[in-house]
Parts: C-alpha cells; sequence; structure tokens
C-alpha cells in the first residue's frame, strides 16, 4: 500500500546517496515517497465527495503529476534560491550527494520537466470541468512557487 511505498522510496533515497544519479532511481523515489503521499491524500478526498471509478483514476493521476512537479520544483529551488527565501538552509542535497532532478537533467531540463508534468496534472482535471478548477490553480501554484 501507500505507506509501505513511501518507506521504500525513503530506503532508495537514503541508499541512493553517492551513487551516481540515475533517471530510473530518481523517478522511482519520488513516485514513492511525494506522489504517493499527495495521491493517496487527494484519494481520500475524492471518495469522501462520493467520486465514481474514472474520477477517481482522474484524481490518481493528477496526484502523481503533481507529486512529481512538487519533487522537480523542489529540488531546483535547493539549487538557486537563497536560505532567507526558502527558510531552510539551501544546497543540502548536493552536499549529502542525494539523487536530485537538477543532478541528473540539469536545472533548465528539471524546469521543463515540471512544467510538463504541471500541464499533465491540469489535463487529467479536464473531465471535471469548472470543479476542476481549485486543483488546476494548485498545480500552478506548486510549479510557480519560490519557496
Amino acid at each position: 500500500g501507500t505507506v509501505r511505498g513511501m518507506i521504500a522510496g525513503q530506503v532508495h533515497d537514503i541508499e541512493g546517496e553517492n551513487q551516481q544519479p540515475a533517471e530510473q532511481l530518481l523517478e522511482r523515489i519520488h513516485r514513492a515517497k511525494t506522489g504517493a503521499l499527495l495521491r493517496c491524500s487527494l484519494r481520500m478526498g475524492a471518495i469522501h465527495a462520493g467520486a465514481r471509478a474514472e474520477e477517481l483514476e482522474a484524481i490518481s493521476e493528477y496526484g502523481e503529476h503533481i507529486g512529481l512537479a512538487f519533487q522537480i520544483v523542489d529540488d531546483v529551488l535547493d539549487v538557486e534560491e537563497s536560505a532567507e527565501v526558502l527558510g531552510k538552509t539551501p544546497g543540502k542535497d548536493a552536499a549529502q550527494h542525494k539523487i536530485t532532478f537538477p543532478a541528473v537533467y540539469g536545472l533548465e531540463e528539471s524546469k521543463r520537466m515540471a512544467e510538463r508534468e504541471r500541464a499533465r496534472a491540469r489535463a487529467s482535471l479536464e473531465r471535471f470541468g469548472p470543479r476542476g478548477e481549485r486543483l488546476k490553480q494548485l498545480a500552478d501554484l506548486v510549479v510557480d512557487r519560490k519557496a
């Protein structure tokens, strides 16, 4: 389930320290951690609201994409922003030799990837029409944030 997946993601994250950055490991880590947390939260809300099976599928897809976008942006901000802006010490991931999106893909490609994940997240909500607007706005906030 979700908890096991998140634990596995954390194990991969820790074991990934000091290893050569790898695209597959990076995606697996963040789908199991950030993606799973957001997907689960969104599904619980949708279930509580009485969502049908196809709506749950769309919400799950949104959670996957927005979770990945969140992590990509978080990794980019860790490289680009100051401690004052972030409210935490930047550069810790690099100092700990963690596998990050900028380490694997570079800053510019990481930013393009975040934009693609935002577009995919927004597209997954099309079936909801106007009811999906708040979640689309959330996708924008996640990608456009500065801290």
